[in-house]
């Protein structure tokens, strides 16, 4: 077995540390009390001056990313997607996951800066 050097072992120690560092990023999303599997608090609030709702889906249907859940900016449907991981992403913010659909939405407003949410097209 060749001898441990202080750069095999500085090395291991780093690796050790990301990969701890990884599992608690992750933590989070699970640690918020929001399983793939539930269904989140519905909601109806005013967001920077936008009305943001949102409540569980009634129906479903082939398009249902959203684990039957709804969620409107002033009345418009906003196209939301739970992850597998229990976050959330929207057609709006989809690259920056977030841990509710709540928080989707506002990030959405967020992003919109003061624009229409256009309806998503469904076929």
């Amino acid at each position: 077995m060749p001898d441990l050097s202080r750069r095999r072992a500085l090395t291991a120690a780093a690796a050790l540390a990301a990969a701890s560092g990884a599992a608690t990023l992750a933590a989070p999303a699970g640690a918020a009390g929001h399983h793939p599997g539930s269904s989140p608090a519905p909601f109806d609030e005013v967001y920077k001056g936008r009305r943001i709702q949102g409540r569980a889906r009634s129906g479903g249907g082939h398009h249902d990313h959203g684990a039957g859940y709804a969620v409107f900016v002033d009345g418009v449907e906003l196209h939301v997607m739970r992850n597998a991981d229990g976050t959330w992403i929207s057609v709006v913010s989809h690259y920056g996951p977030v841990t509710t659909p709540r928080a989707a939405a506002r990030a959405a407003v967020d992003e919109l800066q003061g624009a229409a949410l256009l309806p998503f097209p469904t076929t």
